[in-house]
């Protein structure tokens, strides 16, 4: 057990943003921590998925990164940076499962459809060793698991409509089996390396994962709205709508979907401290949210339909429908202020009605 509060484990996550790596700040305390018994190990699977994640985390310029994945963790099996291949790796997979003890980390969505043959990763005994099958064994006897990333958290772009390969999130396929191992949801498309850190960190401190939302996301970096901690919000205060990617104002008209993401972005930056969506010009597209890309497409125009508790409406239609649930879902400010017009019509010049 760490000396570290968990008040105080918060405070450092809170902290370490833009200029300061959440994995320089918790080095010091996993250190301290280290079990007598040794690093823990991880595995560490990809199913459907781009890496996108993976190499956000690896080409994280970050002091302390190297350090947690070769000093502080025993990471058994990854399948960019290992160098075992073929049965031996097979191997290292099922001696650290039979060793118990273990932690998994999924990245990628896991095909069910037709068995789940869609996605293998590997071979037993000349028999393709199905992904959902991998995952459920390997998710029963870990101690914890990550699902790093949108598509392994709830399914992502590879469970887009229509979905053909029938790709779910990890803690759906772990509900529907009955399997009972903690999960904790790290969404992002791809995700930045702190919220995985930071994860990693608060089990291994605490032996348990952190606080998460009604969709099993740590409170710390998911608890905030990007609408309400955008910089441009006085353009959407003072219904100052831009209309090119290269122009000032509110990026609500073409395409952004801050009022429903919710993540720290804003604060902790990208790229070493450098930038982030919004900052560079870009609509933020919601990529941390359980219906992307579903939600958010078109990706590059006025906020679709988009799915809320029990309600479906869109931009246009809120003013008109305000419900608890739709209030809940894009912030009661963006609510009056399409309810007032000030938004406007899609497609009219000047953005106001």
């Amino acid at each position: 057990m760490s000396e570290l509060s968990r008040r105080g484990f918060l405070k450092l996550c809170a902290g370490s943003v833009a200029a300061v790596s959440l994995s320089q700040v918790l080095l010091p305390e996993l250190a301290k921590s280290a079990p007598a018994s040794g690093n823990p190990p991880v595995i560490w699977m990809q199913g459907a998925s781009c890496t996108g994640c993976s190499i956000s985390l690896l080409n994280s310029g970050q002091p302390g990164m190297k350090e947690i994945l070769t000093e502080i963790i025993d990471l058994k099996f990854h399948p960019n940076v290992s160098a075992a291949a073929g049965d031996l790796a097979m191997k290292v997979i099922d001696d650290t499962r039979d060793a118990g003890k273990y932690y998994l980390v999924v990245e990628g969505a896991v095909p069910t459809k037709d068995g789940g043959i869609y996605c293998t990763v590997g071979e037993r005994d000349r028999k393709h060793v199905i992904f959902q099958d991998r995952v459920k064994e390997l998710g029963e006897k870990a101690d914890a698991v990550i699902a790093i990333g949108t598509c392994a958290s709830y399914g992502g772009v590879a469970a887009a409509k229509p979905n053909p390969t029938g790709c779910k999130g990890v803690s759906d396929v772990f509900k529907e089996a009955g399997i009972e191992t903690p999960v904790v949801n790290i969404p992002g498309c791809p995700i930045h390396p702190d919220w995985f850190v930071g994860a990693l960190a608060h089990i291994l401190l605490f032996n348990e994962i952190p606080e998460v939302d009604k969709i099993g996301r740590p409170k710390v970096f998911y608890g905030r709205c990007v609408h309400d901690n955008c910089p441009r919000r006085q353009y959407f205060d003072s219904s100052d709508f831009a209309k090119n990617f290269s122009d000032p104002g509110c990026l609500l008209e073409i395409g952004c979907k801050g009022p429903l993401a919710h993540c720290d972005s804003f604060d902790r930056l990208w790229n070493s401290g450098v930038n982030w969506c919004i900052k560079s010009g870009a609509p933020c597209l919601g990529c941390t949210e359980k219906d992307f890309p579903d939600c958010a497409t078109p990706f590059y125009e006025r906020m679709p339909g988009v799915n809320l508790p029990g309600v479906t409406a869109s931009a246009d239609a809120v003013g008109g429908v305000l419900g608890v649930a739709v209030a809940a879902g894009i912030g009661a400010h963006l609510v009056g202020s399409i309810a007032k017009g000030r938004t406007g019509k899609k497609g009219e010049e000047g953005g106001e009605e």
